[in-house]
């Protein structure tokens, strides 16, 4: 079956980066993975393997019944679960009540494990740790090498993307996959990246929609100085001890959750 490149299928072929993202995941037996884009189902056979109970959402209608007839028998005794939708589009608080329901016991976790196309990162990535009552414990991720060294913020320099994910967890860059690990060939290298420690424990109550309000303030023209830019008091760069000519790639988390808090008090 040929990749659909207008949905960004690059298959995962090679068993040494699915056993590192097996690794990466440190899966107990039983526990529940949602897999986007499972494609002709080789990542999904090494998350069964160890045990998981597995929630794929595929897109493509070619594959349904190449993945229906392949797990048939996990399918039977509800240890896989195919789902044909657009991840983009599912609507989680039905989707996790039909689990709950077929399953008989509330869902309480679930690790996210995605080999994401290219131009669908940010927005996985977002709807995900923005989810209100079901983020995922942990995300194990494939996605582009360029955009997890971003992510991680390896040159000192933070990104919308890198504070966004930051601001729910921690991410870690676990291993450069080569474009030669996919079918077909992509043109460049890409990473596990995993995001452990998932949680809002950064905000305090009203606090998330005014933090990313003033990321994307900061960042619609990131190279300018910041204290031109953003509606924050004087009193708030005095308190965090923070320059307002700096850009808004030179704040860390800390940076930003510090002026937002001590904004709130004037």
């Amino acid at each position: 079956m040929k990749a659909k490149k207008s949905l960004g299928q690059n298959w995962l072929k090679s068993e040494t980066a699915i056993q590192e993202i097996i690794k990466t995941a440190d899966l107990n037996e039983r526990e529940l993975v949602l897999e986007i884009g499972p494609g002709q189902g080789k990542l999904t056979e090494a998350l069964l393997s160890v045990g998981a109970t597995v929630v794929a959402i595929e897109k493509d209608d070619r594959l349904i019944e190449v993945l229906t007839e392949k797990f048939a028998a996990e399918i039977k005794v509800g240890r896989f679960i195919l789902i044909h939708d657009d991840i983009l589009n599912l609507d989680f608080s039905s989707l996790f009540s039909s689990l709950k329901t077929n399953r008989r016991k509330l869902i309480a976790s679930y690790c996210l494990v995605a080999n994401i196309p290219y131009y669908l990162t940010g927005q996985i990535i977002r709807k995900f740790l923005s989810q209100e009552k079901i983020q995922p414990t942990k995300m194990v991720l494939m996605l582009q090498k360029e955009v997890a060294k971003r992510i991680v913020a390896g040159d000192g320099k933070e990104s919308l993307l890198s504070l966004s994910v930051k601001a729910y967890g921690e991410p870690k860059y676990i291993k450069t996959v080569p474009a030669g690990a996919f079918v077909p060939k992509p043109k460049v290298d890409s990473a596990i990246l995993l995001i452990h420690n998932i949680s809002r424990n950064n905000f305090k109550a009203g606090e998330e929609t005014r933090f990313f309000d003033l990321l994307r303030q900061g960042f619609s023209q990131k190279r300018k100085k910041l204290g031109n830019r953003l509606d924050l008091s004087d009193q708030a760069w005095q308190v965090c001890h923070l320059d307002p000519n700096a850009r808004a790639e030179d704040l860390r988390l800390e940076d930003w959750l510090c002026l937002i808090d001590a904004d709130s008090r004037r």
